[in-house]
């Protein structure tokens, strides 16, 4: 269900053109409200900050941050997210925002995944800024498992064994503008999909689906991280929302989709 309409407020989307993020676009939207797309296709470096970003946060009164780097390094995750946040900090300062809200992860400080060193900064950087913050951990996204075969080489996919609660993105995007429209409140309840499933037999059910062939081969990843993964470390620990759309259910939309497109 859409955030209830009510009286119009800018809202700016960092990411606003990625996998969630569009789906806030659309909400807002939906909603009666007026979002602001933060990306470098639209001119707006997350990077760089400076002049260019005062000038779209004028009058934006929240910031829903759903930037993203693809990279399993800790390094440049914790470079990205350090900047990427501190620049969004000091210019929301600077636009007088009254709520900053940033998506992030299930599990970031019990898995120590790479990327996720640069999650948990992105969130030790919000919580040093001066505006109102709402942090919404949610876990893996349906769209996961495609994002996983798109970058095995074919014929032979090396999956990890990686147990997960994958959640719809649009209902991941609904809980953010429903979250940015209230108060803020820290850390919010942690976001997660209706039923646990294991990596592999997604990826497995996506290629049966899609009539791909591939040689699946699941592997552990090795030491603590590998441990944490297979062992519910990304599964959300406490009561919280949970989405309703089950993988199956977003599997065969997606198909139906594909093939609608000519895929």
């Amino acid at each position: 269900m859409s955030a209830k309409k009510g009286p119009g407020m800018r809202v700016a989307v960092a990411g606003g053109t990625g996998v969630v993020g569009r789906y806030v676009v659309e909400e807002l939207t939906a909603a009666g409200h007026e979002p602001v797309v933060l990306a470098r296709s639209r001119g707006v470096d997350l990077l760089s900050g400076g002049a260019g970003l005062d000038a779209v946060l004028e009058g934006v009164e929240a910031v829903i941050d759903v930037s993203n780097v693809t990279t399993t390094s800790a390094k440049k995750a914790v470079a990205f997210f350090d900047t990427v946040g501190r620049n969004l900090q000091d210019a929301a300062a600077r636009a007088g925002v009254r709520h900053h809200v940033v998506l992030s992860i299930v599990g970031i400080d019990r898995v120590g995944f790479g990327y996720y060193q640069g999650k948990l900064r992105q969130e030790e950087v919000l919580k040093e800024g001066p505006t109102p913050w709402t942090v919404l951990r949610a876990t893996q996204f349906h769209e996961f498992a495609e994002q996983v075969r798109d970058r095995l080489p074919s014929p032979l996919a090396v999956v990890p064994r990686m147990r997960i609660q994958p959640v719809a993105a649009r209902e991941v995007a609904q809980h953010l503008v429903q979250l940015t429209l209230a108060p803020a409140q820290g850390m919010a309840p942690d976001l997660a999909g209706p039923h646990v499933e294991q990596l592999v037999d997604m990826v497995r059910r996506l290629l049966r689906a899609r009539h791909q062939r591939r040689l699946l081969l699941p592997v552990k990843m090795t030491g603590a991280t590998g441990a944490a993964m297979t062992g519910g470390g990304q599964l959300p620990i406490g009561p919280g929302p949970r989405g309703s759309q089950t993988f199956d259910a977003w599997l065969a939309q997606h198909v139906a989709q594909h093939v609608a497109q000519g895929g």
